[in-house]
């Protein structure tokens, strides 16, 4: 059967063309995209909305009313909202908190990691439930008696001024990690499943000992994930505002999401300043995304699937 084709590339073309328009219909990719896109909008528009609030000054929205146009636009609220909320002070505190609870949260939850997922043993999987059985209980149940125990522990002098583990920055870093390591163990697990065996099971042929399969061999091929546990962590460390609440009583030792009620006066409160102060304060965790940003996307990846 011989096929002829058209003597001309455009007459092949327009043919093609008319096909398609006598049965054109809708891709079936537009609807999911347009709704995705919709959400997307819907997700944003609170975050802008702050941004243009921050930008407006508290006399434009007192005499226009806030769903308005804005008449002038400043940063002033940016510069009141640092020094009005002593910020600085509260960005360091934060910095106390966040940086040695993920860094000891991650070492903690890498170790039992390795054991449960390159150890065979009856207790691994007990070993497992109780570290992932506290993400399981609400934190608010847990305050009560979290608050007694503060209250009677004693710590050295080095650790909290005071001697007890309330109102201390080491009490903090403690109840992060103690909530945060069970679901990094999960995951952390899930992960180094998917190394080969044989990569262990070579050094160990070589002679390497345990801590050097964990430490040098294990442990580098796990970066992506260590990289998005991170992401994560600091994420929630930092934006912590029940524990600091519940467990501090000094506010010059509080965390930088304490700095917002500073900025609150007694009788009334300057809505442009407050979201100015918010903005300043997510721009740490911002910063934190964009450079593990690759390696984030990765550790969410990588592990997925098998094969």
């Amino acid at each position: 059967m011989t096929v002829i084709a058209p003597d001309k590339p455009d007459e092949a073309a327009a043919e093609v063309d008319a096909a398609d328009r006598a049965g054109w219909r809708p891709r079936a990719g537009v609807p999911s995209n347009v709704f995705i896109l919709v959400l997307a909008v819907l997700w944003l528009l609170p975050l802008l909305w702050t941004v243009y609030t921050s930008l407006r000054p508290e006399s434009d929205t007192n005499v226009h009313g806030y769903f308005s146009l804005a008449h002038s636009l400043t940063f002033r609220n940016y510069s009141d909202a640092w020094t009005q909320g002593s910020m600085p002070t509260y960005f360091w505190n934060s910095v106390k908190i966040t940086v040695p609870a993920v860094l000891i949260t991650l070492f903690i939850a890498s170790c039992v990691a390795f054991v449960v997922s390159r150890f065979n043993s009856t207790f691994n999987l007990v070993m497992l439930l109780l570290f992932t059985a506290g993400n399981l209980l609400p934190q608010q149940a847990l305050l009560a008696p979290l608050f007694k125990i503060f209250i009677n522990v004693h710590l050295p002098s080095w650790l909290s001024s005071s001697g007890e583990m309330y109102d201390s920055i080491f009490g903090l870093i403690a109840i992060n990690v103690a909530f945060q390591t069970g679901f990094c163990v999960f995951v952390l697990s899930n992960f180094m499943r998917t190394i080969p065996t044989e990569v262990t099971e070579a050094a160990m042929m070589d002679g390497a000992s345990i801590w050097t399969q964990y430490w040098r061999i294990t442990l580098p091929l796990c970066r992506p994930a260590l990289a998005a546990l991170a992401t994560l962590l600091t994420t929630w460390i930092y934006n912590d505002f029940f524990w600091a609440l519940s467990l501090m009583s000094t506010g010059d030792k509080r965390p930088i999401t304490s700095a917002i009620n500073d900025l609150k006066g007694q009788f009334a409160q300057n809505n442009n300043l407050l979201s100015a102060g918010a903005l300043i304060i997510a721009v740490p965790t911002l910063m934190v995304y964009l450079c593990l940003q690759r390696q984030f996307v990765a550790g969410l990846t990588l592990g997925s699937t098998k094969g």
